[in-house]
């Protein structure tokens, strides 16, 4: 397992304060989890992922595998990156470009493996390349592989040496869509065929989703929320959260007191009195915040649902877009907008009346931002 404990990492600029670029950041990592850092550009992710492999000193806090300290700041431990037995690739792959694949994959098992026999290394080469189906071009000149396939190869260099922890800084963002797309598979794969315990760092929430067990969304240098990739996209903690991951609804609204119901609650928002969930008690009379998946907002043409327990109300259809597997719907309700996306079949056009209902654990009450 992998712990990270009050993490404190900064950088010293010349003219002005040191700059704290990860701040208390705490987690852990069962053995064999893929494990995400997900956030913007400058939120402490990559800071984080350089520290746990020893390419930035923290300042403060604790790093531990197993039972092996890699650093402490109470114990004046700081392992150097060469003791640490983690396999790193980053954005720019570093092909050696005048070696073969197979070359490529066996240079890090013939510098740092010395008690290592010919045979030795033969064997974890070839293993490792099957394992990232390069095997059939072991023989070929590293610079003539494709982007997808010299990312492999780079993974492949990372896991000859057999690492405990594999620690991947963007390692997809160089490649063209439909080929990030179709990388992701051949990661994951590799990832639970190998069962080794990974640090994925990327700002493209699609390959958080895709790819994790669990992930930590950073702002500004802390950690806001950790959870499952379904529960990080449905049950948002803050506004942050929601807007980065996905796109959402958002709604203020007075709280008017508990549903009478286990975490639901009655609030009063533009579009009527509403039914929300929440985990933490609210506070009748106060304002909070509402986010609600477009996917979520369900339209009809026809009230045909008494359900008392769904949130429902009337609109008129504003704008659509057709974008093949679903229509993006804007609906104007009581002078307020709320979005939907819906199945290409609902065909109500722009300037009709619509029926909206939004189930009650589909509202979810977010936190206040806070940094």
């Amino acid at each position: 397992m992998l712990s990270v404990r009050s993490l404190n990492t900064e950088y010293k600029v010349s003219n002005g304060p040191p700059v704290l670029a990860a701040k208390d950041i705490s987690f852990e990592v069962p053995t064999g989890k893929f494990f995400t850092l997900l956030g913007p550009s400058g939120c402490g992710k990559t800071t984080t992922l350089r520290s746990i492999a020893g390419l930035e000193r923290p300042t403060s806090g604790e790093i531990e595998v197993g039972k092996k300290l890699f650093y402490s700041s109470a114990k004046n431990v700081f392992l150097p990156l060469n003791q640490r037995n983690c396999g790193m690739v980053f954005q720019s792959y570093a092909i050696w470009p005048h070696m073969s694949v197979y070359a490529n994959a066996a240079f890090p098992l013939e510098v740092r493996k010395k008690g290592l026999s010919k045979a030795d290394i033969k064997d974890r080469v070839v293993s490792v390349l099957n394992a990232v189906a390069l095997e059939e071009f072991a023989d070929r000149d590293a610079t003539k592989l494709s982007g997808g396939q010299q990312q492999r190869l780079a993974l492949a260099r990372a896991l000859v040496m057999e690492p405990e922890l594999l620690l991947l800084d963007e390692p997809l963002s160089n490649l063209d869509a439909k080929l990030r797309e179709r990388m992701r598979f051949e990661l994951k794969r590799i990832q639970r065929d190998l069962g080794v315990t990974t640090i994925y760092v990327t700002h493209d929430q699609s390959e958080a989703l895709a790819l994790s067990h669990e992930i930590a969304v950073m702002d500004e240098g802390k950690i806001v929320q950790v959870g499952s990739p379904r529960t990080i996209y449905e049950r948002p903690s803050t506004k942050f959260v929601a807007e980065f991951i996905g796109t959402s609804n958002f709604i203020e609204a007075s709280v008017l007191g508990r549903d009478g119901r286990n975490e639901f609650w009655r609030v009063r928002c533009p579009f009527g009195d509403w039914t929300v969930q929440s985990e933490k008690p609210l506070v009748a009379g106060a304002t909070v915040s509402l986010s609600i998946r477009p996917e979520n907002v369900e339209l009809s043409e026809n009230s045909d649902n008494n359900d008392e327990t769904v949130n429902s109300c009337i609109g008129m259809v504003d704008q659509k877009v057709f974008l093949g597997d679903f229509i993006d719907f804007q609906v104007k309700v009581r002078e307020n907008m709320i979005f939907s996306r819906a199945h290409p079949n609902l065909r109500t056009p722009v300037g009709d009346t619509i029926h909206v209902r939004v189930a009650p654990d589909k509202c979810v009450v977010l936190s206040e931002d806070s940094n």
